[in-house]
């Protein structure tokens, strides 16, 4: 059985003189537009999450519901999404953590985080097999609403860690 993991970094949050807490920054107008075009880019590729795991972080939720939006008709209203503070600003680590707690009848899962947790993640999960394309991509700027896939061989989502993926490919909103 194979686990596909895909890791989706939050869409561009409004930074401007905001009197808002971190936390709570919402997107801004290009991150409102990469995040439905991230969730089209998924629905064309058959990309539907079973499990979204999601930082509760108002830029990370909006850039969910967002994408959602665009995945309609491929089953997005019946995706189960859980908004975890634990999430929040994660390092590789504390994301692998959530993650293994998974239910293992569950194939494929997407993670909406932060950097540098995300991106640190994506790039110490493949293993020697990697398409070197998408690695040197992977190992440059992870820009905001970037979305790596990596599928696992197993049928746990505890085994998977670093090393052993399989990184089929790394997306970004100016791909698109």
């Amino acid at each position: 059985m194979t686990k596909t993991l895909l890791l989706l970094r939050h869409a561009k949050s409004d930074q401007t003189g905001s009197v808002l807490d971190d936390f709570d920054r919402p997107l801004n107008a290009r991150g409102r537009d990469a995040a439905p075009k991230m969730g089209a880019f998924l629905r064309a590729s058959g990309l539907v999450p079973e499990l979204v795991l999601c930082s509760a972080a108002a830029r990370a939720v909006e850039t969910w519901t967002l994408a959602r939006v665009a995945l309609a008709g491929a089953g997005a209203d019946s995706i189960p999404a859980k908004q975890l503070r634990s999430l929040y600003l994660a390092s590789p680590s504390r994301i692998l953590d959530v993650l293994h707690r998974t239910p293992d009848a569950v194939g494929c899962v997407l993670v909406i985080g932060h950097n540098p947790g995300i991106a640190r993640l994506a790039l110490r999960l493949p293993g020697a097999d990697a398409k070197p394309k998408a690695l040197r991509r992977l190992k440059g700027k992870y820009p905001t609403a970037g979305l790596t896939e990596l599928c696992f061989e197993s049928k746990r989502w505890g085994d998977v860690v670093p090393g052993v993926g399989r990184l089929v490919r790394f997306v970004a909103p100016k791909d698109l």
